[in-house]
């Protein structure tokens, strides 16, 4: 139904006069008003509405959005190119502006970004920003799953506590200080620590063949996994220095065979007695002290080193008695390179000297794989860090220490570089690719030939020099007989340094 057929009252202005009526009836004037309304806003101009046309005082503008670090979270690269980034504005019905960015392409994968889903809502298109989450997506850490077998968590876990042993007894020492119940045995105990001398007797009456028979041990061999492979059997009646090689970083293949029996070094060996030796100082340490006397460990010191191999054992006088000794040293770790083989020996014949002096046999000991459990810093790719170790190890005797880890070092002048060592990486607890936790790389250690030795109270120099040639040559024969069972990715051959 029509408006004009809703109005009763006349239209004419002389006949609305008359009856003394107002000029326009209230249906045109309605209707004047809505048209009339209509137009002013048809052509009123352009505005930002959204703050307001009256004279009260606005809050600052807020700064724009730092695009740029927000792509970098998401792990896209910031590109200034106007072709690069769409950036598209909306506005409501309030006035209110909203911006979002659409990335176009990436560089990282270098295919183009699927368009964000839009759709016309109430006239106006609706178009999504970024997807969250993306840069995760993309990064290079690769993070173990959670399905992962128990055995492996265990694995895992004893590697953890070897690395953190002495980190972990320290702090339980201070917590332990820091309660003033446990003083009157602290001190006493403290004092028994800084003058007992059970680092380097000789008498070996701290070492607990339960502990290092334990169970844990098979579960940090196997998480490597690590072999120990014998060329010959030693006759109990004679005494033994084993030369462990390389040094690598952390001489976890060392560990494994010698302090522990995981690899069954009394089965191989058996009637020998072995002594892994490592720094006089971390008998020093509380309760890691007692830890290592307990897994036999020894000193490196010369008075222990000849202490053991001249008491005890079958006649009282060290026979079936055997040390471990790591000849490269610290020094020696600065070329733990992956796929690599450098031996720090060349100048290295302390260790023959012992020798002599004792009567003990030299036996060579060369570690397939113990360089490939970390990644260091490069001399090739990085020559001022390298050099920068070298030149203050030869000036103060050490460099810089980013581990707590103790190292198996060959002799006193080994001591002073006890502070040397290498920037590495490896895995961590809960990813593949970054923390302190040696990679699953297969350890295989093998035993050499002994070099007989003739006891000399003074060692003759050319008889040194000949006894060093013979253990050189042994080290060679396991490298050409061995390569290509235990080290077929190996970079070049064999290399003795220094």
């Amino acid at each position: 139904m029509a408006l004009s057929e809703l109005n009763s009252e006349p239209s004419q202005p002389e006949v609305r006069e008359e009856q003394h009526l107002p000029p326009k009836s209230y249906v045109d004037a309605a209707v004047e008003n809505l048209n009339g309304d209509s137009e002013k806003e048809h052509n009123a101009p352009s505005q930002y509405i959204g703050q307001g046309e009256d004279d009260a005082p606005r809050s600052p503008l807020r700064k724009p959005h730092k695009r740029n670090g927000s792509l970098r979270v998401n792990g896209l690269k910031s590109k200034t190119s106007a072709q690069s980034l769409v950036i598209e504005k909306f506005q409501d019905g309030d006035g209110e502006h909203l911006t979002s960015i659409n990335p176009v392409d990436s560089e990282d994968s270098g295919q183009q970004t699927q368009k964000s889903p839009s759709r016309l809502i109430g006239g106006g298109e609706l178009v999504s920003g970024r997807r969250a989450g993306a840069g995760w997506e993309k990064s290079g850490i690769r993070w173990a799953p959670l399905n992962v077998p128990l055995k492996r968590r265990l694995q895992t876990l004893v590697v953890l506590w070897h690395t953190l042993s002495i980190a972990v007894l320290l702090t339980t020492f201070f917590f332990l200080c820091a309660i003033p119940l446990f003083w009157p045995l602290l001190f006493p105990y403290v004092l028994h620590l800084l003058f007992s001398t059970a680092g380097h007797s000789g008498n070996l009456s701290r070492r607990s063949p339960f502990l290092r028979s334990l169970p844990i041990w098979s579960l940090f061999a196997s998480y490597f996994p690590a072999r120990l492979h014998r060329s010959q059997v030693l006759p109990q009646t004679r005494k033994y220095i084993f030369g462990y090689h390389p040094h690598g970083i952390i001489s976890h293949g060392a560990f494994a065979a010698f302090v522990t029996e995981a690899l069954g070094f009394s089965q191989l060996f058996p009637g020998i007695t072995n002594t892994l030796l490592t720094l006089d100082s971390n008998f020093r340490i509380p309760l890691y002290r007692d830890y290592a006397l307990a897994l036999g460990l020894g000193s490196v010191s010369r008075e222990s080193c000849e202490n053991i191999l001249s008491k005890g054992g079958a006649n009282g006088e060290g026979m079936g008695r055997a040390i471990t000794i790591v000849v490269g040293g610290a020094r020696e770790s600065l070329d733990a390179q992956p796929n690599t083989l450098r031996l720090v020996l060349k100048r290295r014949k302390g260790f023959v000297k012992l020798g002599i002096r004792t009567g003990a046999d030299l036996v060579p000991v060369l570690a397939f794989g113990e360089n490939n459990l970390y990644d260091q810093v490069q001399p090739e790719t990085h020559p001022v860090i390298h050099k920068t170790q070298l030149v203050l190890k030869k000036a103060f005797g050490f460099t810089v220490h980013v581990t707590c880890i103790p190292y198996y070092v060959s002799d006193a002048r080994a001591y002073n570089s006890l502070y040397q060592i290498p920037l590495f990486h490896a895995r961590g607890v809960f990813n593949y690719d970054v923390g302190m936790m040696p990679y699953r790389t297969p350890l295989n250690i093998v035993v050499g030939r002994p070099i007989k030795v003739a006891q000399q109270k003074v060692p003759d120099e050319a008889y040194v020099d000949e006894i060093h040639g013979l253990y050189v040559a042994e080290l060679e024969r396991l490298w050409r007989e061995w390569r290509a069972e235990f080290a077929r990715g190996m970079k070049g051959n064999l290399e003795f340094v220094e």
